[in-house]
């Protein structure tokens, strides 16, 4: 690829911090790209107030809405990288081969850590973070929103909540399946169900007046090529439906 005149700004879900720092070295875009990464509800607001920014990527499909009908993207540049799963985390859980999705092993992998008197469920705030957004849909939908609502700590993102647990200092975690994968110390317990929430996928699109549209454009179409897919797959992202 052509070597850009300047750092490409690429405003991104925390979720996809490790591997679009991985994509962007591995698929020859090096030092050319300067990521900002947050919940997605954050970086879209930045960009409605002007935030130079080139490409937007986010957590759900809601916030690239936001910023289409207020004119902030390029719609004809709008495409789906990847899509997740939503999972339970806790410290010290070996991860089970045949994950279980069932309301029961929900329920126990959301329990209280008696011992310690944790009784906390880390996840985004479903008030404006994706992640928070399906876990609440699909509590709701199982029947286990009552009971994990009064015990909900709204992180502002969801490796924020994450760190949560990897520091001890929430019983459980909702956050994505490849947050997981990438966390210290802690393991999978349960995963939602596909039917339980919304699917959830990455949408990416060039920002309005993006200062490097050609470069937007050629990080865009890396994202979604064949050399990067088995990447996503590695670092536990899946082919969104």
């Amino acid at each position: 690829r052509a070597q850009a005149t300047r750092p490409l700004a690429v405003f991104a879900a925390a979720s996809l911090t490790d591997i679009l720092e991985t994509l962007s070295v591995t698929l020859g875009f090096g030092g050319s790209v300067r990521f900002a990464f947050a919940a997605s509800s954050t970086l879209a607001r930045h960009i409605e107030q002007g935030a130079p920014a080139d490409v937007f990527i986010g957590a759900d499909e809601a916030w690239m809405t936001y910023l289409s009908e207020r004119r902030h993207i390029d719609p004809a540049s709008q495409c789906v990288v990847a899509g997740n799963r939503l999972v339970v985390v806790r410290q010290g859980v070996t991860a089970l081969q045949d994950m279980p999705e069932s309301v029961a092993a929900l329920r126990d992998a959301l329990r209280p850590l008696t011992q310690q008197g944790l009784d906390r469920v880390a996840t985004g705030d479903p008030a404006h973070v994706p992640a928070g957004r399906y876990a609440q849909e699909a509590l709701n939908r199982l029947g286990l929103w009552g009971d994990v609502m009064p015990r909900l700590v709204r992180a502002d993102n969801v490796r924020s909540a994450l760190a949560f647990v990897e520091r001890g200092e929430a019983a459980a975690g909702i956050v994505y399946a490849t947050d997981a994968q990438v966390a210290r110390g802690v393991r999978v317990a349960a995963r939602f169900p596909r039917s339980s929430h919304t699917p959830i996928r990455y949408s990416a699109a060039i920002v309005s007046g993006a200062a490097a549209p050609a470069d937007a454009r050629l990080f865009l179409d890396a994202l979604t090529s064949p050399r990067a897919l088995p990447l996503w797959r590695a670092a536990g992202f899946e082919r969104a439906v």
